[in-house]
């Protein structure tokens, strides 16, 4: 199982994603959050192909549904699922992201 939380921002919303390796190449996702946009989007992508991860952003499931659900292009949330079934399918090894944002 891989865990990952995400403090979005300005919105003010948390997600709490697992991701949790099934049969083959499923991998299961489940996402704990107020946001009711992401709420959304749950319902969606509840089981991913691993090979998710490999899929450009015009195709990709999660990103197809963020278009669909979310109103806020710049929305940390899918990138965070698509790195969380990476970690679970072992194609690459937990590593923290993190941006800065300075004005001036």
């Amino acid at each position: 199982m891989t865990k990952a939380v995400v403090n979005s921002g300005i919105c003010g919303f948390s997600v709490t994603i697992i991701a949790e390796k099934r049969e083959g190449k499923e991998i299961h996702i489940s996402l704990d959050t107020e946001c009711e946009m992401v709420k959304k989007m749950a319902e969606d992508i509840s089981s991913l192909d691993m090979m998710a991860v490999f899929t450009g952003f015009a195709n990709n499931p999660v990103y197809k549904s963020a278009a669909r659900h979310l109103k806020h292009a710049a929305c940390p949330v899918p990138s965070a699922i698509l790195k969380a079934v990476e970690i679970e399918a072992g194609l690459c090894i937990p590593k923290d992201v993190k941006m800065s944002f300075i004005r001036g």
